[in-house]
């Protein structure tokens, strides 16, 4: 399983430590200022991409230096340099990408970026944000098995369509058989399981899939 890590300019404060999956990631890219948060951390830097705004020239050099690849982009373009970085992820066939650093700052970032979940999932890509308190996921209507996660036990499920149809969860706390939730409905929030294993099905909708923990 090829497994692609992806590091962008997000608040380095809810980032976790990327040790803990510098053997799970085959391929690291760092996104802007994501390549110094890269080299911080003594993560092999494969690939440098962005406008690089976000760094000093001293940073910039830096990055040049130690990337086994750096590409640079005009500021004024299209797309984000997480954008960027995942058109060259998908050139190299990954299974999984993980996305850092993606979350907690502007709002509009976090939440374009969480939408970019669709892309990924689209392509038959496994796709996941993780930080400091969340591993995000996004999910198109079929079955799933939820492994227990010590780091992150608290599980939700926000719908993004209008209505989500036949939800069903198996081995949680709070069960549920063949429901419809709505969109802004807080009925499946804070959940957990009671096994070290459950599942979650659904039929119609898309469904975003948090694991969360408090700090």
């Amino acid at each position: 399983m090829k497994t692609i890590g992806i590091v962008g300019n997000g608040p380095t404060n809810i980032l976790p430590n990327l040790s803990l999956y510098k053997y799970n990631v085959d391929y690291w890219i760092g996104a802007d200022r994501g390549a110094v948060t890269l080299l911080e951390q003594n993560i092999a830097l494969d690939l440098a991409v962005g406008d690089f705004d976000s760094v000093t020239s001293q940073e910039k050099s830096k990055i040049q230096q130690y990337a086994g690849l750096f590409q640079e982009y005009a500021i004024e373009k299209d797309e984000t340099d997480i954008e960027i970085a995942l058109r060259k992820a998908f050139k190299l066939n990954p299974d999984k990408i993980i996305l850092f650093a993606v979350t907690g700052g502007r709002l509009d970032h976090t939440l374009a970026n969480i939408q970019l979940l669709k892309t990924i999932i689209t392509k038959d890509i496994e796709a996941v944000i993780i930080d400091q308190q969340n591993k995000i996921e996004l999910t198109l209507p079929g079955s799933y098995i939820v492994h227990n996660d010590h780091e992150y036990p608290n599980l939700s499920f926000i719908p993004v369509t209008e209505q989500v149809k036949g939800l069903t969860l198996t081995d949680f706390y709070y069960p549920l058989t063949d429901a419809t939730i709505c969109y802004g409905s807080t009925l499946s929030i804070s959940n957990k399981l009671l096994l070290n294993n459950g599942t979650f099905s659904y039929k119609e909708g898309i469904l975003l899939f948090i694991k969360s923990r408090d700090l």
